[in-house]
């Protein structure tokens, strides 16, 4: 079964976590589905990996060999939860070249798996083997207009670190080093392409996200209009344009039609309060309702209660919307980087920028035209489906692994 050593290095591994963590699981399990993998991550992962491969095992393990490396205290003792976060990362990169090298083992291929983004440079081509580098993803400066109603504080942010990335993009050796020794590149979307200048590389397009497939029969109709989304409740996410859309969706509906309506955000974070006061403003308390987070299990549940996953986020990445997918829901979705390449016309709705109240209009039409017909509706169901059974399982993303080691 197994052809090749490949040793890859994955800062966040943990399946029992979503997004991140658990796409630095999943690939792992799928680069072994194939090849032989030693694969290096920080040692706070160790005890999620250990718990979980004695609660589910699994033959694909044998083709796993994994190694902790941390840096010294004295080099992490600053760094808290996710404060701080990048700048170890970038640290770590540099440490685990060194410690590769003590660990006397065997490998064809390197593969820098994650952290997702196109600015921070790998040192892995320093142990001379051929290099893969991804899926890296690129995440643009969210625009001014979606920002208006936000707190200055945010605006400040998000332009400083589009700085700070363009100093890396612009200004940072190791950076243009790594893409120069890269073998292969993986892209999490388009936007990686133009901004590192791609041309002449050798780089594959693969959006990072998946999910396990949770859903079970066939897409049943719905008596009643339910929309979802999911997610932190901050800018980024954009749940101000979610709920606005909904609200102005609502406006000229009957008593008994809205009675059907019904939208569901889950998640929590530092803008509930204002996202609750925009919905007591406009008196839409009896059709909105706001979960904390619950467990994966129950998430999947809401799911399949919904008709259509409303997501107008601003970033590049997206794991929630291939869970959307793969409960054959319809996504409607800003035209951008991020969740508006994951989708096509067959299975949502990708509105483009322009000034806010046009989104917010635009984004209420979408919901309009999935609710009045219902065999758009029906048809979108089921090409979201297929749309996840093509694109986002993880085994579909193993075998697109598989082929860029074997044309190394």
């Amino acid at each position: 079964m197994s052809n090749k050593t490949i040793l890859a290095t994955c800062y966040a591994v943990n399946p029992y976590k979503g997004s991140e963590d658990a796409t630095g699981w999943n690939l792992i399990y799928q680069i072994a589905r194939f090849n032989k993998v030693i694969a290096i991550t920080r040692e706070n992962n160790q005890k999620a990996i250990d718990k979980f491969m004695s609660d589910y095992p699994d033959e694909v393990y044998k083709n796993i060999t994994f190694l902790y490396f941390d840096l010294p205290y004295w080099m992490r003792f600053w760094k808290k939860g996710s404060r701080g976060a990048m700048l170890y990362y970038a640290l770590w990169q540099r440490g685990i070249v060194t410690f590769i090298k003590k660990q006397n083992i065997q490998y064809e291929i390197v593969h820098n798996v994650n952290f997702h983004n196109d600015w921070t440079p790998s040192f892995l081509w320093k142990l001379n083997k051929p290099m893969v580098w991804g899926p890296i993803g690129h995440h643009s400066i969210i625009p001014a207009q979606y920002m208006k109603s936000y707190s200055k504080k945010y605006l400040i942010k998000d332009k400083a670190t589009w700085l700070v990335k363009n100093f890396f993009w612009k200004a940072s050796m190791s950076l243009k080093k790594t893409i120069h020794h890269s073998n292969h590149i993986i892209c999490i979307n388009k936007g990686v392409e133009k901004q590192l200048n791609l041309k002449n590389k050798s780089f594959t397009i693969m959006p990072a996200i998946a999910t396990d497939d949770f859903f079970k029969g066939i897409i049943a109709r719905k008596d009643t209009f339910q929309l979802i989304s999911v997610g932190r409740f901050v800018p980024l996410k954009g749940f101000d344009l979610t709920i606005l859309s909904f609200i102005a969706f609502l406006e000229n509906k009957s008593e008994a039609e809205k009675e059907k309506c019904k939208l569901t955000l889950v998640g929590t974070g530092p803008e509930k309060s204002f996202y609750k006061k925009i919905i007591a403003d406009n008196k839409v308390e009896k059709y909105v309702e706001i979960i904390e987070w619950i467990d994966r299990k129950e998430l999947m549940k809401l799911y399949e209660k919904a008709s259509v996953f409303l997501f107008p986020s601003h970033e590049g990445a997206g794991m929630v919307v291939a869970e959307a997918l793969s409960f054959g829901l319809p996504v409607i979705c800003l035209d951008n980087e991020g969740p508006g390449e994951f989708i096509n016309e067959k299975c949502g709705f990708a509105i483009s920028h322009s000034d806010y109240d046009t989104t917010v209009l635009k984004l209420s039409e979408a919901i309009h035209q999935l609710y009045s017909d219902a065999t758009i509706l029906e048809k979108m169901s089921q090409n979201a489906r297929i749309h996840f059974e093509q694109h986002f399982t993880w085994n579909k993303k193993g075998q697109i692994l598989n082929q860029v080691y074997n044309q190394l």
